[in-house]
């Protein structure tokens, strides 16, 4: 399983990932879910991942390649001209990894199914916000939704919904999404540590890096240990009914 977010500030977009996958108890690995790609000052985009691992590998890849010989495999994530435009290239992507897995294995394609987040900014538009499903469709992010979620989502959703703000600074959005990340962790043991993060300046059209947080970041500790003691509290906080 997976846990992935792509959250829209008006600073820009915040992306984190977790890295685990696991087929079965016994048999837990790390693999990158956060990808990006940048011509710098022209266009910046970041995809994460959720689903069947193959699947995922075999987009990525061949995004990948075809970045390495454009002139041949136009069009690209590197050459696109808008975001929408990218979004529709993974879409199609994805679906065309699907469909060639479905027909050379199993009958049903619902064993390689993969979901995808793309967001980032190219030249000339705003920044753009993407959930690309298995079936080669996707959705934008509005004001209504301004962040998606993918893989393992519910446990982490809650502290999402009641304490986003859009106006909020990105060390603020990255000490929520830690504590949705930690709530989900907790909860479910095929999400797990290593958690990948990317923070996009809007306009910036550059990445500054991909920050990975370790099992033994201090930071990270104390935010899971923090938030585990304000919930007690508010807990104990609370009047108990009459009985």
């Amino acid at each position: 399983m997976t846990y992935c977010v792509g959250l829209c500030l008006d600073r820009g977009i915040v992306f984190m990932s977790d890295t685990r996958t696991n087929a079965g108890l016994d048999n837990i690995s790390t693999f990158r879910k956060l990808h990006s790609w940048q011509i710098p000052e022209e266009r910046a985009l970041v995809l994460l991942t959720a689903g069947n691992l193959a699947t995922t590998q075999a987009v990525i890849s061949l995004l990948e390649e075809r970045t390495k010989a454009h002139e041949e495999r136009d069009p690209t994530i590197l050459s696109v001209p808008s975001m929408f435009q990218a979004a529709r290239l993974v879409a199609g992507t994805l679906r065309n990894v699907i469909d060639t897995h479905a027909t050379t294995g199993q009958r049903a394609d619902s064993s390689f199914n993969a979901t995808m987040i793309l967001g980032g900014q190219i030249k000339g538009g705003p920044p753009r916000l993407f959930l690309i499903y298995p079936e080669g469709n996707f959705i934008e992010a509005s004001d209504e939704t301004p962040f998606f979620q993918i893989g393992e989502t519910k446990y982490g959703r809650p502290i999402l919904v009641r304490a986003y703000e859009r106006g909020m600074s990105f060390a603020d959005a990255m000490k929520l999404l830690l504590v949705s990340f930690d709530s989900t962790i907790k909860a479910n043991l095929s999400v797990g540590l290593p958690i990948d993060v990317c923070l996009y300046e809007t306009d910036s059209l550059t990445l500054p890096g991909i920050r990975r947080i370790e099992t033994d970041d201090p930071y990270f500790r104390r935010i899971s240990d923090g938030w585990g003691d304000a919930l007690k509290q508010a807990f104990e906080s609370l009047p108990n009914p009459e009985i």
